[in-house]
């Protein structure tokens, strides 16, 4: 079976992204932190449609948690791709000065650090040089990494362009090696994000804002990721593709 890993994959773009897979006939890995309801549901939903789906939980911040869900993927059948889509912004928005520093290094450990662990673990299982036979890697990131998200969250901004900057490298560097690495870039998307944040009427208000005048959905985000991780996309690499509405 050909297997996709997708971080953060029970709630918002990861579900989407799961969702999307299964029906394209891949074995999704779904991975989470802390909802185990949620993955489980949705791995539930999927094989009741006739797809395939595990879930695995762990930090992908912790070193030893992804060797681990890499490992669990592997019994499942060859690696042809990696989502790495979990992120946080740690805490309600606010101007960089009120940042707690203990809040931020987390928010720079799962979004960035996080990335390369998965990043670097796919590499090691798919890259030719590895003995692998290829495949692709899809990080999320975030318009914010433009914009700077200044009055809200500077530092989650801040970890996005560095996601930028690991998917560029990254696919140099493995160019040769059959593994194409690329970002999609949403903007404003009706997730649970904002009201994990305490704002959950933050797309409708932002909306004015968009050129497209809404916010996006996950599903809309799903497609792009998807065709990145596809053969129709087999020339693209170190791409960061925007996903929102314009703005």
């Amino acid at each position: 079976m050909t297997v996709l890993i997708v971080t953060g994959g029970g709630r918002g773009i990861g579900a989407a992204v799961c969702r999307l897979a299964a029906r394209q006939g891949y074995t999704v890995v779904i991975n989470y932190t802390s909802d185990r309801i949620a993955a489980e549901e949705l791995r539930d939903e999927i094989t009741a449609s006739g797809g395939e789906a595990v879930v695995v939980a762990g930090d992908v911040a912790d070193e030893a948690h992804v060797r681990r869900l890499f490992d669990t993927a592997a019994e499942h059948g060859e690696l042809a791709g990696v989502v790495a889509n979990a992120g946080i912004t740690g805490n309600t928005p606010g101007r960089l000065a009120e940042q707690d520093a203990r809040v931020v290094r987390r928010v720079l450990d799962v979004n960035v650090v996080g990335v390369f662990l998965c990043a670097r673990e796919a590499v090691l299982r798919m890259s030719t040089r590895h003995g692998g036979s290829g495949g692709a890697i899809v990080a999320v990131s975030s318009t914010a990494a433009r914009r700077g998200s200044p009055g809200e969250w500077v530092h989650y901004a801040a970890s996005k362009a560095a996601v930028d900057t690991l998917v560029h490298g990254l696919a140099l560097e493995v160019a040769e090696e059959g593994v194409r690495v690329n970002a999609v870039a949403p903007g404003m998307v009706e997730t649970g994000l904002h009201a994990a944040a305490g704002m959950p009427d933050r797309p409708r208000q932002k909306a004015p804002i968009i050129p497209m005048k809404r916010a996006g959905t996950p599903e809309e985000i799903a497609e792009g990721v998807l065709w990145l991780l596809s053969p129709a996309a087999s020339y693209v690499t170190g791409a960061v593709l925007p996903i929102s509405g314009g703005l």
